[in-house]
């Protein structure tokens, strides 16, 4: 088998393509707000203009994944790369608010193809033996985009102006759509049957997986701004140290993932992300113990890695309860998966502040902790009728 065939040339361009979304994605966090002010937005604007990415996404995502099962995961991809390009294109370009929301939207549904077509590939060439392993080494090259992506984007900017960011982003979505381009897919794994989103959300298995998303990734979005704000009040942090929390932990994480990718084949996606959403709860209020910059670093990089239990073989476990439910659609579970995170990520922040205002950190850790365990606890009945896995 030629390099140009291979499962390994595929997967390296899926993590590369995930890397370079997560890269276009944070080099604007340091960017854009500035970028706003200086064609007049108020701080409103400039956060509805961050919050549209997540309007497209979750538009976009399940019917991309019903599309990529229908004429297969090439094109799509290809596309979406194409996107990628033309919005970072339009960042660098914008001469008005009009021009920055249109290229935010583009990015949004970007990162939709990517994420969703990706992975779905990726269960497309690899079978439940070899899934997880797979799975966590493209999570840990995402992830290295999101720890490098605000830092490169703020030194890019001061050394080139507001344009050399969005033109560096450009270049490596380009970069990847001409890696898919050159790809050549196996046929027999080119195109699926199309199936009904009903049939797949009617799957115990595949329904509990994204349940378990929404909550995995609204307990993680709620941290991120309450987190920030307590680290401030509380143990009077200034931003330099509370970016140095997150991004030791972002450090931990990234190492983390194939590792759980390797348990993920061993033991299952669905018993260790159950067991990661057990974790991932019962480390919270510990964090809200922290009584100094170091316990601050090490408590949250203790959330982090159990965080990482839950995302790695989260998708593992969304590929097998597709697969022994017997749909194999891939693409419509992806895009589900997708859909579930971005719901996840506009409650978590809103419920966060809420709770936030009103208990105070450690209660609201108190408060969230058994919420998510008893969530966990009935996904778990609700699916292992349906999904089972030898160890």
């Amino acid at each position: 088998m030629s390099l140009r065939t291979s499962r390994t040339a595929a997967a390296a361009l899926v993590t590369f393509a995930t890397f370079t979304d997560l890269v276009a994605y944070s080099i604007a966090v340091p960017v854009l707000p500035d970028l706003s002010r200086q064609i007049g937005a108020s701080a409103t604007v400039i956060g509805l203009l961050f919050s549209s990415f997540g309007l497209s996404l979750l538009v976009v995502s399940i019917p991309m994944g019903a599309v990529s099962d229908r004429i297969g995961r090439k094109l799509p991809l290809v596309l979406g790369l194409v996107a990628l390009a033309a919005s970072t294109v339009l960042f660098a370009f914008a001469e008005d608010l009009s021009w920055l929301f249109a290229a935010r939207l583009v990015q949004g549904a970007a990162d939709a193809v990517t994420w969703v077509v990706g992975f779905a590939l990726i269960a497309d060439l690899y079978g439940p033996a070899e899934r997880g392993r797979v799975m966590g080494l493209v999570m840990a090259g995402a992830n290295f985009g999101l720890m490098i992506g605000p830092s490169l984007g703020g030194w890019l900017y001061e050394s080139g102006g507001v344009k050399l960011p969005f033109l560096t982003a450009a270049a490596l979505s380009a970069a990847g759509a001409l890696g898919f381009l050159w790809l050549r897919l196996p046929s027999t794994h080119a195109v699926r049957e199309p199936v009904p989103l009903r049939l797949v959300v009617s799957v115990p298995a595949v329904a509990a997986c994204a349940l378990a998303v929404i909550v995995a990734a609204a307990t993680l979005s709620m941290l991120e701004p309450v987190v920030s704000l307590w680290l401030a009040l509380q143990i009077d942090l200034n931003p330099t140290r509370i970016g140095l929390v997150f991004g030791i932990a972002a450090v931990v994480s990234t190492g983390l993932h194939p590792v759980y990718g390797r348990l993920a084949d061993r033991w299952g996606g669905r018993q260790l992300t159950m067991i990661g959403l057990v974790a991932m709860a019962s480390t919270l209020p510990l964090l809200a113990q922290a009584w100094s910059f170091e316990s601050a670093v090490g408590l949250y990089v203790l959330v982090a890695a159990t965080a990482a239990l839950v995302i790695t073989p989260s998708l593992a476990y969304m590929a097998d309860a597709t697969s022994q439910a017997g749909v194999e659609s891939f693409g419509v579970s992806y895009g589900l998966y997708n859909f579930a995170w971005g719901v996840g990520l506009l409650v978590g922040p809103a419920a966060g502040g809420f709770l936030f205002e009103r208990l105070g950190f450690e209660r609201l850790t108190l408060v969230w902790m058994p919420v998510v365990v008893a969530i966990t606890v009935l996904l778990r009945g609700r699916s292992r009728a349906v999904l089972a896995r030898p160890v």
